[in-house]
């Protein structure tokens, strides 16, 4: 049974909460979650959150997803996601980020989020050694280059009633045999990697405290505007 707790030695960030789930989260239990708070922080009921977690062995599809890049329908569930994007696998070994903000009060740019997440990725996988960037290949995080390159992280989005949910996986020491079973993010062409290969021994306890060293950062660019903290909301 998956254990929640917040996240040690981190505080809120513009009354954000930081929330880590121990052990491995059935995917539709997370969607389910999230729905919910999607819901309640669009009622002004709950706070925004941003929630680390893994997950068993998943295939997601997302509203661009398209059957003949499913390539091993029967290897894993398939659970349609309702978030932007093609196919994507979550499983042990990948730290999940998803990030519930309020857009209403962060300005109404999906894109802006978009490339927040890009660059916390990629901050963050600096602390730990590895030269991240951003790909004309495509959205997410990818290091190497030419025929080198590989990405390492996978966004994806839903937003309603401008809260966003979904966000951010990266691969930290997860098998990469399992992205056989689809065409990664519709790239039939592009390769994918994992933290360890590229810093042997970092673990998700890592990532994750470089993550929250980058958390002000992230937040910072997507700062809350004035009339909505004039307004309480």
């Amino acid at each position: 049974m998956s254990e929640v707790e917040v996240m040690p030695g981190h505080r809120l960030v513009d009354g954000v909460a930081f929330e880590l789930t121990q052990g491995l989260t059935p995917y539709r239990d997370a969607l389910l979650r999230m729905e919910r708070e999607v819901a309640a922080i669009a009622a002004g009921a709950a706070a925004e959150r941003i929630w680390f977690l893994e997950h068993p062995p998943v295939v997601t599809a997302g509203t661009s997803a398209r059957p003949q890049e499913l390539v091993e329908p029967d290897r894993f569930p398939v659970v349609v996601a309702g978030r932007g994007g093609k196919y994507t696998w979550h499983g042990p070994g990948q730290r999940v980020i998803y990030v519930l903000l309020d857009l209403r009060r962060r300005g109404r740019d999906v894109r802006r989020l978009v490339a927040a997440l890009e660059d916390w990725g990629i901050a963050a996988l600096a602390r730990l050694g590895v030269a991240a960037r951003r790909s004309k290949t495509g959205t997410g995080i990818w290091v190497g280059e030419g025929a080198d390159e590989a990405k390492i992280g996978a966004i994806g989005l839903r937003v309603r009633h401008w809260v966003s949910f979904h966000g951010m996986a990266l691969n930290v020491a997860a098998d990469l045999s399992a992205y056989r079973a689809i065409v990664p993010c519709g790239l039939a062409d592009s390769r994918v990697t994992r933290l360890v290969d590229h810093v042997p021994g970092a673990d998700m306890e890592a990532l994750d405290a470089a993550l929250l060293a980058e958390a002000d950062r992230f937040l910072a660019a997507l700062p809350i505007a004035l009339e909505a903290t004039a307004k309480g909301r």
